[in-house]
C-alpha cells in the first residue's frame, strides 16, 4: 500500500480522488493535521464577528428608534439612564376658566330634594319612611334664620317629609312652604344656618340663542350630586304640551326654554345658570324619545319669579277664575254643533261652557250654559289650554275681561271681572 504523505500547496503528489466519488464523501478528520490552519477557518471568525456586530446595531436601533418602555433620563449625576434611575415628579397645575370660576360661586346654593313618604307594609300595620323619588332645588332666598329653595311641584308632590343634602354633602329637614302644579313649581324653607350661597336671578327674556350655560342639579340621585353640564340656549318661547292626569288629552301648554346642556331624571328642579352666575331658568323636563337626543327644558325664571313670590308669601297661587266648567269644541260631534249650539259651519275651534257655577263672575256677567267661546281680550281661543294659558298667564285677580261668544248662531261681546278661585 503506497504511503500516505501530507500535501503542500504547489506540489504535485497530492492524495488522489476517485472523480467518481461524492464530494460529500471526503472527511476532514481524516487529514493529517497541517502545521498552519487552513484558509476557510480564517474567513470564518471575521464573518461570525461582523453578524453579531450587525445585530447589535439593529438591537440598539431598534430600542432607541422603534421604542421601548425605557426612557433615557438624567439621573442624580447629570448622566444619562434609563427608567431604572427615574425619579418621577407629580406637579399640581391649577386650572381655570369661566366655567370653573361660576361653579365655584354658586355651587353650595344647588342642593338635593329627596321626597319622603310613609309606606304601610301589605301584610301588617306597620309603616315605614321611604325614600320616593330625588330631585333638585335651588337656594334663591335668606331672610332672618330662614332659606328658601325653589324646585319643582313633580319632585315635592306627595311628601310627608323633606331632606335636603347640600354640596358637601350634609343633610337637614325642609318644609314645604307651597307648590303649584300649573307651573311645576314648589318652594321649600329650611333654617338660614345651612344657606351658605344664595344664588342670584337673571333675566332670562335677554337670553340670546348659543349663549353658553350650565346646568347643575344630582342626575340620577345623590351619587351624581352637584354635576354639571354645560351647552347653549338651544331655543326660546318654546310651548310644550303637558298632560297632568295621564288621560291622554293635554291639559297645559308650558312656555320653557330649551338647551342642549344634559338634564337627566334628577336634575328637575337644578338650576340652569348663565355665564354671570345667574339663574336664568329652573330645569324641569327633557323630551325622551328614542330618536331625541340634546333637548333639554327649563322653566324660565322670569315666568317663575312671580309664581315663586306667591308661594313664599301664601303657599298657593291666585289666579284669576271665571266661574264655570268647560268642554273643547272639537269633542262636540258635528250634529250637536248645528243642532244644540246653532254654530255657523266656520266656526271649527272654541271653547263650550257647560255649567255656568252661581255667583259667579260669569254668572254676573251673563253667561249662559253652551255659550261658545272663541276670543278672550281679541286672541283667539281654540281650546281648554288656550283659554287657560290667557287667563293664568295674562291676567291677575280683578281684572276685565272682554269675551267673545256664540249664542244661538249669533256673535256676543260679553266683559266680567275675574275673581280669585282655583278652577275656570
Amino acid at each position: 500500500m503506497d504511503e500516505f504523505k501530507p500535501y503542500n500547496e504547489g506540489q504535485e503528489n497530492r492524495p488522489q480522488v476517485d472523480d467518481n466519488e461524492p464530494e460529500t464523501e471526503v472527511r476532514r478528520e481524516s487529514r493529517p493535521p497541517s502545521s498552519r490552519p487552513p484558509k476557510q477557518r480564517g474567513g470564518f471568525l471575521p464573518s461570525l464577528l461582523g453578524a453579531i456586530i450587525g445585530g447589535l446595531l439593529v438591537w440598539f436601533l431598534m430600542t432607541n428608534v422603534g421604542g421601548t418602555d425605557e426612557k433615557a433620563t438624567v439621573n442624580d449625576e447629570g448622566k444619562a439612564g434609563t427608567s431604572q434611575n427615574v425619579q418621577t415628579e407629580r406637579l399640581s397645575v391649577e386650572v381655570s376658566s369661566d366655567v370653573t370660576e361660576v361653579v365655584g360661586r354658586v355651587a353650595d346654593a344647588v342642593v338635593g330634594v329627596t321626597n319622603l313618604q310613609t309606606v304601610r307594609d301589605f301584610w301588617s300595620t306597620t309603616e315605614t319612611t321611604r325614600e320616593t323619588g330625588t330631585g333638585s332645588g335651588v337656594i334663591y332666598k335668606k331672610s332672618g334664620d330662614k332659606a328658601y329653595i325653589v324646585t319643582n311641584h313633580h319632585v315635592v308632590e306627595g311628601a310627608q317629609q323633606l331632606e335636603i343634602t347640600f354640596d358637601d354633602g350634609s343633610k337637614t329637614n325642609g318644609k314645604l312652604v307651597g307648590s303649584d302644579v300649573w307651573t311645576d313649581l314648589a318652594v321649600i324653607e329650611i333654617d338660614g344656618k345651612h344657606a351658605k350661597t344664595v344664588v342670584d336671578f337673571g333675566n332670562s327674556d335677554a337670553l340670546k340663542r348659543g349663549e353658553t350655560v350650565m346646568a347643575i342639579g344630582n342626575p340620577l340621585g345623590l351619587g351624581f350630586s352637584g354635576s354639571v353640564t354645560v351647552g347653549v340656549v338651544s331655543g326660546k318661547d318654546r310651548t310644550i304640551p303637558i298632560d297632568f292626569d295621564r288621560d291622554g288629552v293635554i291639559d297645559w301648554q308650558a312656555d320653557v326654554l330649551q338647551t342642549d346642556a344634559a338634564i337627566n331624571p334628577g336634575n328637575s328642579g337644578g338650576a340652569l345658570i348663565n355665564m354671570a352666575g345667574q339663574l336664568i331658568g329652573i330645569n324641569s323636563m327633557k323630551i325622551t324619545e328614542s330618536t331625541v337626543e340634546g333637548i333639554g327644558l327649563a322653566i324660565p325664571i322670569n315666568l317663575a319669579i312671580p309664581i315663586i313670590e306667591q308661594l313664599e308669601s301664601t303657599g298657593t297661587v291666585h289666579r284669576p277664575t271665571m266661574g264655570v266648567t268647560l268642554l273643547d269644541l272639537r269633542s262636540v260631534p258635528s250634529q250637536q254643533q248645528r243642532e244644540v249650539l246653532k254654530l255657523p259651519e266656520d266656526v271649527t275651534d272654541g271653547v263650550v261652557v257647560t255649567d255656568v257655577i252661581r255667583n259667579s263672575p260669569a254668572q254676573l256677567a251673563g253667561v249662559q250654559k253652551y255659550d261658545t267661546i272663541v276670543e278672550m281680550d281679541g286672541e283667539k281661543i281654540e281650546d281648554m289650554v288656550t283659554l287657560r294659558k290667557h287667563l293664568y298667564n295674562s291676567k291677575r285677580v280683578g281684572d276685565s275681561m272682554v269675551m267673545k261668544v256664540y249664542r244661538d248662531g249669533k256673535q256676543l261681546e260679553i266683559e266680567m271681572e275675574l275673581k280669585s278661585g282655583n278652577s275656570f
